[in-house]
């Protein structure tokens, strides 16, 4: 197998923009409805459509990047885990760009026709909202999806019982048709579904009464979805053969389910990193003291310095949340905030008034280098 990068002839900070874009026009070049079937043509349809595959995804991509396509067996991947074929490449592009430019009609609908497999089911979608607690340990959740089983009163067929399909007398069975045009360049033919059995190859005279003929019907079922560690809402979780039956029979579609991170607002995230801002007072600024702060599922004692200038970041290592895929992990970055009281007491009045009298003046900046605080913030994290 050649560079993911190299099959769809990008750079390797490519964009999603550019993948896809790339994986398009190679995957339009190469069908084998363009091709009449060449086997070359094939196997090279494969093989691009296996990179967009894992270019496409943020997560396997970065496991490709850093270990190449051995660091993604028992990962996630789908062509290492379950062979990916030429069934699952024509899956990917009718599924990614089949309402695109409608390529669905440009290829005659391939996998509808009754000559070609059965039809797959719809992949669904279902969203799973997570905590960062859930983030920091991964979880399994169970989550209720309204899926099309096969129905079991016809037996997937759509017959209604002790009744059979027959073979549409159209297209013989076929499922497309062929039509001829005349032009100003002689005839063209083209091939469609066909209009009688819309594609199927075969009529049924008497639809069973549960399903209307569809061979599959609506349920409820609860379904396990493991979350590993230090997940963001940038990832997806692809449950093979979860989603609707195919019509009469055919294969399942899959299961999506699209992750939501809640908010937390003890803290801004930055990929595995956490950033809190911690008050304190002048004293404990100018002094020096030890605070308590959160993490998730807990808390940690952080040492302010004596001479602490208000926004100084503080780093706790390996305090923030694991790495996707169990790569180390984050600091929790403390930005300590000096607070300025509104209503003093006589008391307190009286210190601040003594203060003045023998403080020296404070300089015109408090960064000389005139960073922005997020610039701070990723200083902080490379050092």
């Amino acid at each position: 197998m050649s560079d993911y990068y190299e099959l769809l002839g990008v750079g390797r900070d490519a964009g999603a923009d550019e993948i896809k874009k790339a994986y398009r026009k190679l995957a339009l070049k190469y069908h084998p409805d363009r091709n009449e079937g060449a086997p070359d043509a094939e196997e090279r349809f494969k093989e691009v459509t296996e990179a967009y595959e894992v270019l496409k995804d943020p997560g396997r991509r970065q496991i490709y990047d850093r270990y190449g396509a051995e660091g993604l067996k028992g990962r996630g991947g789908r062509a290492q885990q379950q062979g990916f074929d030429f069934s699952d490449a024509i899956e990917v592009f009718m599924r990614d760009f089949g309402g695109f430019g409608g390529f669905g009609d440009l290829f005659g609908q391939r996998g509808r026709r009754g000559g070609d497999r059965p039809q797959q089911g719809e992949s669904l979608r279902v969203r799973l909202e997570l905590t960062l607690e859930d983030v920091m340990q991964g979880t399994t959740e169970r989550v209720r999806v309204a899926v099309l089983d096969g129905c079991d009163r016809c037996g997937e067929t759509g017959a209604e019982p002790g009744t059979e399909a027959t073979t549409c007398p159209q297209c013989r069975g076929l499922g497309e048709e062929r039509v001829v045009h005349q032009s100003l360049m002689g005839q063209m033919v083209s091939v469609q579904p066909c209009r009688r059995c819309r594609g199927e190859g075969r009529l049924i005279s008497s639809p069973c009464s549960r399903c209307h003929g569809e061979g599959r019907s609506r349920n409820e079922r609860e379904v396990e979805v493991e979350v590993p560690p230090g997940v963001s809402g940038d990832n997806y979780i692809t449950l093979r053969g979860q989603g609707n039956a195919g019509p009469r029979g055919g294969p399942r579609g899959d299961l999506v389910v699209l992750l939501e991170i809640e908010e937390d607002p003890r803290f801004v995230r930055d990929g595995a990193h956490l950033i809190h801002e911690r008050p304190i007072t002048f004293a404990q600024a100018a002094l020096g003291d030890e605070v308590e702060v959160p993490t998730v599922g807990g808390s940690a004692r952080v040492r302010i310095p004596a001479g602490l200038q208000s926004g100084t970041l503080l780093r706790l290592r390996e305090k923030g949340l694991p790495e996707l895929h169990g790569h180390g992990r984050g600091d929790l970055l403390v930005r300590a905030i000096v607070y300025t009281p509104r209503d003093l007491s006589g008391e307190q009045r009286e210190a601040l008034e003594r203060l003045r009298e023998v403080e020296e003046a404070a300089p015109q900046a408090l960064d000389a280098e005139g960073k922005g605080f997020w610039a701070r913030v990723k200083e902080a994290f490379s050092g």
